[in-house]
């Protein structure tokens, strides 16, 4: 009996020995892979189609980062699916920091609270990395609505129930939600039209099929200027660097948090990747947001550089926001397959 307890002793010590080598083994491989990186080309996903704002500005960044990093960042477009087939392909990845996506606030975020079925569970599955611009909205009206601010747009809509029609280029995306929420405080029952795109929204309420669009100061300025499009405000909590003499809708009064929150764009990786790894990418971003050409091309987008992001700042916000966003996508009623 005495024999086979030593036995069973020696044996579970030898175990428990096992374990800790492995242990300590993993640890000094996580190590010395955060050490050696990167020693390979990085793979961006950009999980939309090549020339739009979140490819151009991926581009921008990756020529900018690979000069600190010593390695080149291609960047491989995988669109589709409101962002979900990119983003899900990174969700899987192995990691190792050799695979990272920027995206927008609808893959890494409200996502989760529109899909009934997506794929990826972006806190279980994804590491945030770096917030790298905030993107405001300006909210637009067709010049023959007679109103010039915002809280005017919404005594207008509340006076004529059922008769006002909004735009968004998406079910779910935040014009959809912003607009759904302006008609249920209104009681206005304003009518929702998603188009496949912005330009063609934006086309439309030129046209005056629609009245009121929250729309990118990237493709609305022109617009604006030539006095085809009325900019009422913006979203968010700080006003427009392209549009500067445009008020937030907050400043008018406005103040709820369905008119203070705004998307945004920003690295992330597959969940697993070693701290020391993300902060080596952060900040990589961080140097490069901050070079004077990216910040003008950024601010030339309608989008608000965040300089000083980092994995803990960006989660902290992340955080924060979920719960608003949570919120105003079941206000809305909008479910998607």
């Amino acid at each position: 009996m005495r024999t086979f307890q030593t036995l069973a002793r020696r044996t579970w010590l030898g175990a428990a020995a096992l374990a800790t080598i492995a242990a300590l083994t993993g640890t000094g491989a996580l190590a010395q892979q955060a050490a050696n990186y990167p020693n390979k080309p990085i793979k961006v996903v950009v999980p939309f189609a090549p020339g739009g704002a979140t490819d151009v500005l991926a581009r921008v960044l990756a020529e900018k980062m690979a000069a600190g990093l010593g390695q080149p960042l291609v960047i491989d477009n995988k669109p589709g699916a409101a962002g979900i087939i990119g983003t899900d392909a990174v969700a899987k990845a192995a990691p190792d920091g050799y695979t990272i996506v920027l995206g927008l606030s609808n893959s890494l975020l409200t996502n989760q609270f529109l899909y009934e079925k997506l794929p990826y569970d972006p806190q279980r599955d994804l590491a945030l990395v770096y917030q790298i611009a905030i993107a405001p909205l300006v909210l637009v009206a067709h010049p023959s609505v007679p109103v010039a601010t915002g809280p005017e747009l919404l005594k207008y809509a509340a006076a004529h129930k059922g008769k006002v029609a909004y735009g968004s280029y998406g079910t779910g995306a935040y014009p959809h939600l912003a607009g759904a929420y302006m008609s249920l405080t209104q009681n206005a029952d304003m009518s929702h039209v998603a188009y496949r795109g912005e330009a063609p929204m934006v086309q439309d309420l030129i046209g005056g099929q629609i009245q009121m669009a929250y729309a990118s100061a990237l493709v609305a300025k022109a617009h604006i200027d030539a006095g085809k499009l009325k900019a009422l405000g913006v979203t968010g909590e700080r006003r427009m660097g392209i549009l500067p003499n445009v008020p937030t809708l907050a400043e008018q009064g406005m103040t709820d948090e369905a008119y203070r929150v705004a998307g945004w764009l920003a690295f992330a990786a597959p969940a697993g990747t070693p701290p020391a790894i993300l902060e080596r990418l952060a900040g990589e971003v961080r140097k490069a947001v901050q070079l004077p050409d990216v910040a003008q091309r950024i601010a030339g987008m309608g989008f608000d550089a965040k300089t000083n992001s980092s994995p803990a700042e960006f989660k902290a916000a992340y955080m924060k926001e979920r719960p608003v966003w949570e919120r105003l996508i079941k206000q809305s009623g909008a479910k998607l397959d």
